[in-house]
């Protein structure tokens, strides 16, 4: 008995395993991943991630559905008892055999719906996800506290960077809405608490050093949506100041090649974020392996979805066509018969920064920075930011950015004609990388976002 015990350890252990190891000097061309699974339920859906033949496979939250059953408390027993169902799926098999796996986890996966950081199992159902994706003894993360996790996997000129972040262990308390009696939901509101955070102060440290490190492509996987910021659900600007964070490491860190992929939603959708980076930043949201609507239903707003898929089971793939100068990435949703639904294409050269940031102050409460002011066409704003440059024959801008020319560029305007006097005989040299703030509407000048200074007491300067 005690033999059979040994074995029947050894066969668990080897199950617990991805098949097959990632090669990391080998160019990565097709990534595919996917969010929210109920192991409770088919998920035929891992047949046709199989057959589109992956290299790597990210699962990056729900991957298990730990708190449905409201009869039941949530123990480490009841997480483990959902991994099982979900390892012992013929389809869940077959697709650990056809490539490599990383993964990250959501909510559900975690324990609790919408959870956080007050988890009390936090810590107990870490250990359950990595023992069941298989992680090594001496693997990182089973000395820290989440499960984010980043490879390089490639040579030098065709390196892929994929981190995969923990949005879940260290996440703050949500601040709820009133109750919406039309919609029937009771969303989320803005936590603009300075200490409130997505990440945690540890996780932030671990993604600078990641984004220095060189890679021609950054795959980061957030298991909630980075860009898209309308609808009420869970979302990075629930916490704007953390995802302004986010978007000023990018910049500082000069991180080219970034594209985020996001789950949580039920519904599929590529958005794009044009001002914030420096480069078009696009996020691809794949939601539902098994959990999409199964109805049709239209698209909700949102005013930076460039594509969507808004009902159906779906997943997503990345492809990298490495030939020729200019890399080219396809970034697709794809449905449960292995049709693409919609996507974009991208060449590597568009998602590289033209300028070059200036840090940037921080903010007092209801001051906007640039990339917050940019979003509110029509809107009067408080911005303040530092000048990086200045430029104009007969108006004077002031500019946000290096390179006035730059999506990310925001500036403010001193007209010729009816500029106040407190600057009527102001140069370029009066304000060049000193800290302003202005008073005003935001107008857009051909796509590009500016106030224009008329009046007294629009516009000071807060730092010399």
């Amino acid at each position: 008995m005690p033999q059979l015990r040994t074995v029947l350890t050894l066969l668990l252990v080897l199950l617990a395993r991805p098949a097959i190891a990632q090669d990391p000097a080998k160019p990565l061309t097709r990534i595919a991943f996917g969010s929210c699974a109920d192991q409770d339920k088919p998920v035929p859906i891992f047949d046709t991630i199989a057959a589109a033949k992956p290299e790597l496979l990210l699962l990056i939250g729900d991957n298990i559905y730990a708190d449905l059953d409201k009869s039941r408390k949530v123990t480490p027993e009841v997480i483990k008892e959902k991994y099982d169902i979900l390892e012992k799926l013929p389809a869940f098999q077959k697709l650990k055999a056809t490539c490599p796996i990383l993964a990250t986890w959501d909510d559900h996966d975690l324990g609790k719906n919408d959870g956080g950081t007050d988890f009390a199992l936090k810590a107990e159902s870490q250990k359950l996800f990595l023992d069941f994706f298989g992680a090594a003894a001496d693997d990182p993360r089973r000395q820290q506290e989440g499960v984010y996790t980043a490879r390089i996997i490639g040579p030098p000129g065709k390196r892929v960077q994929v981190i995969l972040l923990d949005t879940r262990y260290h996440r703050s308390a949500l601040k709820k809405a009133p109750y919406d009696t039309v919609n029937r939901i009771a969303g989320y509101l803005p936590n603009t608490d300075d200490d409130a955070t997505v990440l945690g102060a540890e996780q932030w440290k671990w993604l600078e050093a990641q984004l220095k490190q060189p890679a021609e492509v950054r795959v980061i996987a957030s298991s909630i949506q980075v860009i898209a910021d309308e609808h009420p659900f869970e979302k990075w600007a629930n916490m704007p100041k953390e995802r302004e964070r986010l978007y000023a490491l990018i910049r500082e860190t000069k991180a080219n090649g970034v594209v985020f992929l996001s789950g949580d939603r039920h519904l599929a959708e590529v958005s794009l974020d044009t001002k914030s980076v420096g480069y078009p930043l696009y996020d691809i949201t794949s939601s539902g392996l098994n959990q999409g609507a199964k109805k049709w239903r239209a698209p909700e707003k949102s005013s930076h979805r460039v594509a969507s898929m808004p009902y159906g089971d779906n997943f997503g793939m990345v492809l990298i066509d490495w030939s020729g100068d200019d890399p080219r990435l396809t970034l697709q949703v794809r449905d449960e018969d292995g049709d693409v639904t919609c996507g974009v294409k991208v060449h590597l050269s568009t998602l590289k920064s033209s300028g070059v940031f200036v840090e940037q102050p921080k903010l007092p409460a209801g001051i906007l920075s640039p990339a917050e002011a940019a979003k509110k066409p029509g809107e009067k704003v408080t911005v303040q930011f530092t000048v990086a440059s200045t430029g104009g024959t007969t108006n004077l801008y002031l500019n946000s950015d290096k390179d006035f020319r730059s999506k990310a560029n925001f500036a403010v305007v001193l007209p010729a004609k009816g500029r106040p006097e407190t600057w009527a005989k102001a140069t370029g040299d009066t304000f060049k990388d000193k800290s302003i703030k202005v008073t005003g509407t935001v107008k857009l000048n051909r796509d590009n976002p500016q106030i224009e200074v008329t009046e007294e007491g629009q516009l000071e300067i807060v730092e010399k």
